[in-house]
């Protein structure tokens, strides 16, 4: 009850402090000299841990500025949250109707890139440590509050944490959903090219793991093209001597969820007779299929599901025809199966792989200790079911052992990451923070000898 309480008292200015963080634009740039991953990412991680100092904890920031930490307590057991501060760019900013950096609270709700991926769970955690610090709990642990920067990228920034810094024993991510998962899919990112000119001009898709919103064909059959969007029922607009093709954005885990703006327009094209190498893959291997049985057939597995394949860039010029994929590969099947697999049927088209990312499946047992005590959190805060699923998402959890992922999404609500109008609603923000409060009371008095 007191660490409830606690949140609640503090209620107002967790609010504020991501109000405050969302109004810095920390999207990947590196284009200029400096931090590593741009001036707005740097200034999101001197923000928030200015907030930690402020409310009690000990700070260290990277001197290159590739990650920061936050701790409090002692022992020789380490604790961790890992939260990150960037976020994927807010698209075409026509598609907002709250402003993508501005934190406007409207209706019980935060609005903000960022605002649910991950500012919004991260401050919740924070306040979460600080209701139980607030509590009186012993700390015969140290808890560490591991602030990523290039999470929505490659991974550099926590993975110089990892080459430089203590590990934890334990831990868990506020970057997913609940109940908690004990399962995450493989994940391989790649780029297929064809260094021949193309005839076609085609560019769409802002990053490997968003479902891109949007398309645009520059060419001289923009009429044609036009008249079989229509035909084929699929939003577009028409600009000058340019069309865009409209679909929906969605966290490319879950392709489903979102319409391929990409693969609507290749679709288009190829029904006009226009003709490429990728046009032509995407049209025969892809389609509007989402769980890769163009190439691989039916591949899934009973822990995690079915393995999900989606186009997220494109572009096709002058300079030769590229595009980037991202799939996520059940927890039992071979990477290196996948791969073979995309290189024999690209092959065909006259494309070549190009490796981008890739990261090894998480899987640790329902029965594992820190599970079963995040389960029993969880249960106890919300009279929910606790049953641990298996997910898509690329958490930080399978970057160091022993760490899951934990919320912040609810079964039933909205998925809204990575989408215009992006928020996160407050009583589910303030009862996230009670969850991570309260989870983090019980793994201080979790036996240190887990594995």
């Amino acid at each position: 009850m007191k660490i409830r309480n606690n949140v609640l008292a503090n209620q107002d200015e967790m609010i504020e402090a991501l109000v405050q963080l969302i109004k810095i634009p920390s999207v990947l740039d590196e284009t200029q000299s400096g931090p590593p991953f741009g001036k707005g990412i740097d200034d999101a991680l001197d923000a928030t841990l200015a907030l930690c100092e402020r409310l009690g904890f000990k700070i260290y920031k990277d001197p290159e500025g590739f990650y920061g930490y936050a701790d409090y307590g002692t022992g020789e057991t380490l604790i961790a949250v890992l939260g990150h501060i960037d976020v994927v760019p807010e698209g075409d900013a026509s598609n907002w109707k709250h402003a993508p950096f501005k934190g406007e609270v409207v209706g019980g709700k935060i609005f903000g890139r960022g605002a649910i991926d991950d500012k919004g769970p991260l401050v919740a955690a924070i306040y979460g440590i600080k209701a139980v610090i607030d509590s009186g709990k012993v700390f015969n642990k140290r808890v560490r509050v591991i602030v990523g920067t290039d999470e929505e990228n490659s991974w550099r920034g926590i993975c110089k944490y990892v080459s430089k810094e203590a590990l934890p024993d334990m831990g868990f991510t506020p970057d997913s959903n609940f109940p908690v998962v004990f399962a995450e899919k493989g994940l391989l990112q790649f780029k297929l090219k064809s260094s021949k000119r193309s005839e076609l001009s085609v560019k769409g898709g802002h990053a490997l793991n968003a479902v891109p919103e949007s398309a645009v064909y520059r060419g001289d059959d923009i009429i044609r093209l036009e008249k079989q969007l229509k035909k084929m029922g699929f939003d577009h607009a028409l600009e000058q001597d340019e069309i865009y093709v409209i679909g929906r954005s969605a966290h490319t885990a879950k392709p489903q969820l979102g319409i391929n703006a990409i693969t609507r327009m290749a679709a288009a094209l190829k029904a006009i007779d226009q003709s490429s190498p990728v046009l032509n893959f995407i049209a025969d291997k892809i389609g509007f299929t989402y769980s890769g049985e163009l190439i691989f057939g039916s591949c899934q597995d009973a822990p995690s599901g079915e393995l999900t394949l989606s186009v997220n860039h494109i572009d096709l010029s002058e300079y030769g025809e590229t595009i980037g994929i991202d799939v996520r590969i059940p927890v039992t099947v071979d990477r290196k199966f996948i791969e073979d697999g995309i290189k024999r049927v690209a092959d065909k088209y006259g494309l070549t792989y190009e490796a981008i990312d890739a990261m090894d499946a998480l899987f640790l047992s329902k029965e594992h200790p820190m599970i079963q005590s995040l389960i029993s959190v969880y249960e106890e805060e919300t009279g929910l079911d606790g049953e641990p699923i298996a997910t898509g998402g690329a958490t930080y959890a399978r970057s160091m052992h022993n760490i899951v992922a934990f919320g912040p999404l609810f079964p039933g609500q909205e998925k809204v990451a990575h989408q215009p109008d992006e928020y996160i609603e407050i009583n589910a923000m303030v009862k996230c923070a009670q969850i991570y409060g309260k989870a983090i009371e019980k793994l201080l008095d979790l036996n240190d000898t887990i594995s």
